[in-house]
């Protein structure tokens, strides 16, 4: 799990509540059932409306993609492709096929098993390429979804405000209760906006942000798997994969790299022995 979202949402929703009771509120005081139906289920069927119940009925899913942490780490994915570096220059691409069974990552396996295939490179990329569109597009709807939530809900506490109003100015005979009929009008506000703010939008740019590690890690496969493909030793290999990487995480990977060096030059005596 994400600690990062859950932090985060913990937090947010703290801020407010806590504020509430340090002002010297109650929290009975924010709960208006008419108000709560309105903003939820309105931001619901509009989203429906933009959307589809297929689309929609995938959010518990999109939720929970969310929350969980990243599914790939970069330097794992690193070692794994310089090891059938390693493997393709000491057996033949030919022996990749058997090592990559074991490889949880489709989309590494793929590209791996297009090598072994003998797929020219061009190809090899191109098909690849369109399998990163194409999951770009998948997960760019789970974003549509929570930005759609996002727009709608502050829209439908406004509305919730208005008709809680128009309820109130119907009842100006009874002024002692307008106190207690503006604020409730007002709360479909709040929950409208804290929705959007503290919950949706949120969320979407988490899965913003998931599809941007997704697209880095595909695109370090891409490299590594036409490396391999071209020949390279696995130090080259490394070195292209980690371009991708920022700063920090090179820096953490430095360590391990001079054993790596005489491993690669151990593979390079062999084969020039052989």
């Amino acid at each position: 799990m994400d600690l990062a979202t859950v932090i985060g949402l913990l937090v947010a929703w703290g801020a407010v509540f806590g504020s509430l009771i340090i002002e010297g509120g109650k929290l009975s005081e924010l709960v208006n059932v008419p108000a709560f139906v309105l903003v939820v289920f309105g931001t619901i069927g509009a989203t429906v409306t933009g959307t589809s119940m297929k689309t929609l009925s995938s959010i518990p899913a999109i939720i929970g993609c969310a929350l969980k942490g990243r599914s790939t780490d970069p330097a794992d994915l690193i070692d794994t492709v310089v090891d059938f570096a390693r493997t393709a220059r000491r057996e033949g691409v030919l022996a990749l096929e058997a090592a990559s069974q074991d490889v949880d990552n489709e989309f590494l396996r793929k590209g791996i098993m297009l090598v072994v295939d003998g797929t020219p490179s061009v190809m090899v990329r191109e098909i690849l390429e369109t399998e990163v569109v194409g999951m770009q597009e998948r997960h760019k709807l789970g974003e549509t979804v929570f930005t759609s939530l996002g727009g709608f809900s502050p829209t439908l506490g406004i509305i919730g405000t208005v008709m809680g109003l128009i309820n109130m100015l119907a009842r100006l005979s009874e002024p002692g209760k307008m106190g207690h009929a503006i604020a409730a009008a007002f709360i479909a506000t709040l929950y409208g906006v804290s929705l959007a703010n503290l919950a949706y939008l949120p969320i979407a740019g988490k899965l913003k942000a998931r599809t941007a590690e997704e697209v880095v890690c595909c695109e370090m496969i891409i490299e590594g798997v036409l490396s391999i493909q071209a020949g390279d030793n696995a130090r080259i290999v490394e070195t292209r994969m980690m371009a991708f990487l920022p700063p920090r995480v090179r820096k953490d990977m430095e360590g391990r790299r001079p054993l790596r060096g005489r491993d690669d030059a151990r593979s390079g005596r062999v084969e020039r022995a052989a």
